[in-house]
């Protein structure tokens, strides 16, 4: 006899045998067992969730004399003759290759003919959303008001391309996919009867890439069996599939969690070396990455992902080396690479072009890189990295020692410059315009007192400025970031407020940032403060903080109104 296909062999025979359809599986008993036959079904789902064969044992059941369980029992004379091929009381039509008008003519004038065996003539129309709009027209009459001992059953993956008129007059039910634990168990079922040893991993691995479908994992079971002479193992699995090594991917991985371009870049190429194409690659690393969210969000991950102890200790130990954020972010990026290497003709470039910028968060301005990099630098101030040292203080001028000649001097045309160069370069590139690394942290001796320059070169200015003064508001932002660098010794807050826009509204001075993240960070309890210190020391009593495009919260109005009135009292938002 020839060999027949794993999901032939074993396709279900009774309701009982289907595989996590139960509340489909009741109606249809009820039906059975109290004689209320409909004249019209509509079986709907993804493939390989059992509508076809559902359908066949329905069919038979309907015309069994004594079913048992809502199942045919085999056994009957009814039942033997249906079990012939030749039998004329069940027919199933496949509408893909029979989707003329002409096909449902002559069913429709065949449909009019007694049953030979049983009491229903049963027609399964497979697919039936491939019928033309002319068939479906010629079915409708048909569908509406059939012979008596006529049923349909239409079985579609698409029920939203069937007309309305088709769908109003059947009874839907709709197949769901199927978990992995039945797909697995099912799997051990079968693996036994035809006497092969497994390892749970390896059945764990082909029901997950069957993805909820039966049939899709008969069939990758049908190809491991053939592969495999001996015990089916995880590593027989994922060589059949064509995934790429583990031990490859998870380097890989590591890589670009690390932020290491070169090495990631290097990996990638090994592996395209090997044979493997560009777009199993990103899903097996899209996968690896899905691994890694697991394995540090869930306290039990291995319940989950059902891997060999070893390498999920390897994927555990990756994971903990990169924090949420940047989990996230190399998620969504492999995520949005598989849609687009569908559409490009150079897909290793794109591949690539994604493995940099999941690797250099400064190339990317999108809000998860933003935070990620306030993060590192807020991670370095409070590590002491920026710690604040006093200047020293400038030599006195050695007239005597030079023979009675004063020193030389600066020509009276070059202006004073207020910071040092360094200051200077770090308001002219803010802090997450480029990767963080400590030449790009303020200097040392940022936030502290600089020292005086001669009196000669030194331009007077008044102590206390009045930036609520008609001819000061003007410069009423370069008061307010002086008084910052001044009065309050955070490298960060003053980086943050390089590029506010300032204006008044009366008395109230408004300062307005483009970024939802910075506007956050701003109306932080210790943040808030020390604005607020900052603008105090130049007399400006009344501020508010405002996010571009953004409606005021009434919440946050009502807590900026307190922090007004009670200027003394410590307001913290929870």
């Amino acid at each position: 006899m020839a060999y027949r296909a794993l999901y032939r062999a074993f396709r279900p025979n009774t309701l009982g045998e289907l595989v996590r359809q139960e509340h489909i599986v009741r109606i249809l008993r009820n039906q059975i067992e109290t004689g209320r036959i409909g004249h019209a079904y509509l079986f709907c789902g993804p493939r390989g969730t059992g509508k076809t064969s559902t359908a066949k044992i329905f069919a038979r059941a309907i015309n069994c004399l004594h079913p048992k369980d809502g199942s045919p029992c085999g056994e009957c004379e009814v039942c033997r003759a249906l079990a012939d091929p030749s039998n004329l009381d069940i027919a199933e039509i496949d509408a893909a290759s029979n989707n003329g008008v002409n096909e449902m003519r002559d069913l429709r004038e065949k449909v009019q003919y007694p049953p030979v065996s049983g009491r229903y003539k049963v027609y399964i129309i497979d697919e039936v959303h491939m019928l033309s709009d002319s068939a479906f027209n010629a079915l409708l009459k048909t569908l509406e008001e059939p012979p008596a001992h006529a049923v349909f059953i239409l079985a579609t993956t698409e029920p939203h391309k069937l007309p309305a008129t088709i769908l109003s007059r059947c009874m839907r039910f709709d197949f769901k996919l199927i978990p992995q634990a039945d797909i697995e168990a099912r799997l051990k079922e079968i693996l036994a009867a035809v006497g092969k040893e497994y390892e749970e991993e390896a059945v764990a691995a082909i029901a997950r890439a069957g993805a909820g479908s039966m049939r899709d994992s008969l069939s990758i079971a049908d190809m491991c069996i053939s592969y495999s002479s001996g015990k089916l193992t995880y590593a027989d699995v994922n060589e059949v599939l064509g995934s790429a090594d583990f031990t490859e991917i998870a380097r890989l991985g590591e890589a670009v969690l690390t932020d290491d371009a070169a090495a990631a870049l290097e990996h990638a190429e090994r592996i395209i070396a090997s044979g493997k194409g560009v777009g199993v690659l990103a899903k097996d690393l899209l996968v690896f990455l899905n691994r890694c969210v697991v394995a540090s969000t869930c306290r039990d991950g291995n319940a989950v992902l059902d891997l060999p102890a070893e390498l999920y200790a390897e994927v555990r130990r990756i994971a903990g080396r990169a924090d949420g954020r940047k989990l996230l972010r190399c998620c969504e990026i492999f995520a949005e690479l598989e849609s687009a290497l569908r559409y490009t003709s150079s897909p290793r470039i794109v591949l690539e072009t994604a493995l940099v910028k999941a690797c250099l968060p400064a190339a990317d301005l999108d809000m998860l890189s933003l935070a990620r990099r306030l993060d590192i630098l807020e991670g370095k101030l409070a590590s002491g990295a920026f710690a604040a040292q006093t200047a020293p203080s400038a030599p006195a001028p050695a007239a005597a020692e030079a023979g009675g000649r004063e020193p030389a001097r600066m020509p009276a045309e070059q202006p004073f410059r207020e910071q040092p160069p360094a200051a200077q370069a770090v308001r002219a590139q803010p802090a997450w315009m480029s990767e963080i690394s400590d030449a790009d942290a303020p200097p040392e001796d940022f936030g502290a007192q600089a020292a005086p320059p001669p009196p000669s070169l030194r331009r007077e200015e008044p102590k206390d400025v009045d930036a609520l003064a008609p001819e000061n508001r003007a410069k009423a932002g370069a008061y307010f970031r002086r008084s910052l660098r001044r009065n309050v010794k955070s490298g960060v807050l003053f980086t943050m407020c390089q590029d506010l826009e300032t204006a008044f509204e009366g008395d109230t001075f408004i300062l307005t940032t483009d970024s939802d993240t910075i506007f956050r960070r701003l109306n932080s309890a210790d943040n808030y403060k020390n604005v607020q210190a900052a603008l105090a020391a130049i007399g400006i009593h009344s501020f508010e903080i405002r996010r571009k495009g953004a409606q005021k919260d009434p919440f946050e109005a009502d807590v900026e109104t307190l922090r007004k009135n009670f200027p003394d009292a410590d307001i913290e938002v929870k």
